[in-house]
Formats: C-alpha cells, structure tokens, sequence
C-alpha cells in the first residue's frame, strides 16, 4: 500500500481521519510568521499537505493585525 502523505489521503480512504498521525520531518521547523498573517496560513496549509503537524511548539505567538471591534464604542 502507498505511504499516506497527509489527512486527505487517510480520509479519502477510510473516510475518517481516526488513525491519522502527522509525522514531523526535518521541514517541520518553527516560523517566525505571526499569528493571523498570511504568511502564517500558507505556512499551516504546507504543514497539511506534507502530512506534518499543524502546530510546531516554537512557532511565533506574536499577533498581525488589528483587533476587530478595537477602539469602537457604542
């Protein structure tokens, strides 16, 4: 059977993602790319699609953007 790269794949199988595992490889490495950005989201969807995990524990926590709502007073 074909190595199953990502969470697609094992639910397009089996139609559920229960047994998934995502493997860190020597790519999963930490960003810099802030929470909320862009650049942050392309990263996450490559993690997905390389069958990594989502998250890496030294990612950056920093926040890109306005708050919504900020500074609005009703």
């Amino acid at each position: 059977m074909a190595r199953i790269r990502n969470v697609f794949e094992i639910i397009e199988l089996y139609g559920h993602d229960e047994n998934f595992e995502p493997q860190p490889t020597p790519e999963f490495t930490p960003t810099r790319a802030p929470a909320g950005s862009r650049q942050k989201l392309d990263i996450l969807a490559e993690r997905i699609q390389r069958g990594m995990p989502l998250w890496h524990p030294e990612d950056s926590t920093e926040f890109a953007g306005v708050m919504v709502g900020a500074g609005e007073h009703d």
